[in-house]
């Protein structure tokens, strides 16, 4: 069984130094699927005046009812505040955003946006109708979003829990040496190949070895795989050997 992982807590972002969040947003981005990621940082000060008021800038997928494609750009600005965010901590991100006319902006937030930061949004919207969006990633919203980026939380420490033991990684390393041992077994076997020239001992034993997977897995477990499938799994046990010490590409059965 697999240790149980917790997620960040509600001090996570403390250590991080604003820089630090940025990059995490950055690598978050990222990891979300978000295209052309661009951290405009340009240097490496606590604050940076080539960002022009967008800390990050991407750009999102967008797919239409006909199928076509088209892509969005969103400004982000990254806000690193033990406090809630103030109302004029907000203003630069959104004066560019009028003269870039952007479509869509994103406050990241490492905590939560103040009371009068939060009225301010929905005046400012009532006032100008801004032909872009306006979201907020408050600290909930990236747990969330993060939850599952265990690489990532490790990155940046922030998360609780050990990492996997050394039994845990040899089980799996077994599970998906078996379940490629048998993927080849079969293909020799339907293909003719088992038994043709290979003494009966050999053979018999291949079989045996064969119900014994069945046994172990389910034989519903164990393929026949896609392409991506097979990909996949040769990877991960590739993974796996490398972990335990294997060059990469280990793949002998």
């Amino acid at each position: 069984m697999h240790p149980t992982y917790q997620a960040m807590n509600t001090t996570s972002f403390k250590h991080l130094t604003s820089i630090e969040f940025e990059e995490f947003c950055f690598d978050l981005l990222q990891k979300l699927g978000y295209f052309n990621v661009d951290w405009r940082k340009g240097t490496g000060l606590n604050t940076s005046p080539s960002d022009r008021g967008r800390d990050i800038v991407f750009q999102e997928e967008r797919i239409d009812i006909d199928e076509s494609k088209y892509f969005e750009k969103w400004f982000t600005d990254c806000k690193h505040h033990t406090k809630g965010v103030p109302p004029e901590a907000l203003r630069n991100l959104l004066t560019w955003a009028e003269a870039e006319r952007p479509d869509g902006v994103i406050f990241i937030v490492s905590n939560f946006l103040s009371n009068p930061a939060k009225d301010y949004i929905e005046t400012y919207k009532k006032t100008n109708n801004p032909p872009f969006k306006i979201k907020v990633w408050e600290r909930p919203m990236l747990e969330k979003l993060s939850r599952k980026k265990i690489s990532l939380l490790r990155k940046y420490d922030l998360i609780s829990g050990p990492i996997r033991s050394i039994k845990i990684i040899l089980e799996a390393e077994e599970e998906y040496f078996d379940k490629i041992w048998y993927d080849r077994h079969q293909l020799m076997k339907t293909g003719g190949h088992l038994g043709k020239n290979t003494p009966k001992d050999i053979v018999e034993g291949a079989l045996s070895a064969a119900k014994k997977v069945e046994k172990k897995y389910g034989k519903k477990n164990l393929g026949p795989y896609t392409d991506f499938e097979w990909g996949m799994i040769n990877g991960k046990l590739s993974t796996l050997r490398w972990v335990l010490g294997d060059e990469w590409d280990m793949l002998d059965t």
